[in-house]
């Protein structure tokens, strides 16, 4: 990668690392758990927990942004309890209530990226963290992405966005800079599909 586009990527990284971290005493509004008891076909019984994500399972949608001219698009954003503080990704969110993930997975890339497709492809489905929840993420392929128009970000959202070429990117992924599973399990999906 060139040192341009590197002191691009770390002039972003700067941005978004965070300054001073404070613990605040509340109840959580979008994390909770229930406990449960089960059952076992072999007689045995265990409790577990089960993380509640804004009310519902969790379940999210990772988006692999192909641009025209062949680049993957990312998305930088604070990432605030990892160790930069910052992460290095595709774009992905949570899929609404009653939401086909399709729709979710274009609507969250024009949310945090502005970018449109007109073509996108289901490439797989996995456990973010089945040890703790039912969430499933569904991974897509966008194809021929435009930018359409502004980012839509929420209030607390803080989204910048760069294109890179697949040895970038796991050129990227080797200096560490890309860490997040999500973003790894989908370079590696790609890898093999293209």
């Amino acid at each position: 990668m060139n040192k341009e586009r590197l002191n691009e990527l770390e002039n972003i990284i700067n941005e978004f690392k965070t300054a001073e971290k404070k613990e605040l005493e509340r109840d959580s509004k979008f994390l909770k758990f229930k406990s449960y008891e089960f059952k076992l076909n072999n007689g045995k019984t265990i409790i577990r927990e089960e993380l509640i994500k804004g009310n519902s399972n969790g379940s999210a949608v990772i988006i692999i942004p192909r641009l025209e001219n062949g680049k993957y698009l990312t998305v930088i954003e604070p990432r605030v309890f990892t160790d930069l503080t910052v992460g290095i990704a595709f774009p992905a969110g949570y899929i609404d209530k009653g939401e086909e993930k399709e729709v979710s997975a274009l609507r969250e890339l024009r949310e945090e990226t502005g970018y449109a497709s007109n073509e996108i492809e289901y490439l797989d489905s996995y456990y973010q963290d089945e040890g703790c929840s039912a969430a499933m993420n569904y991974m897509f392929l966008a194809k021929n992405c435009k930018l359409e128009s502004e980012q839509d970000l929420d209030e607390d959202e803080f989204i910048k966005y760069m294109d890179f070429s697949l040895e970038e990117l796991l050129e990227l992924e080797k200096m560490g800079y890309i860490k997040g599973a999500n973003t790894k399990f989908a370079l590696h999906k790609l890898k093999y599909i293209m």
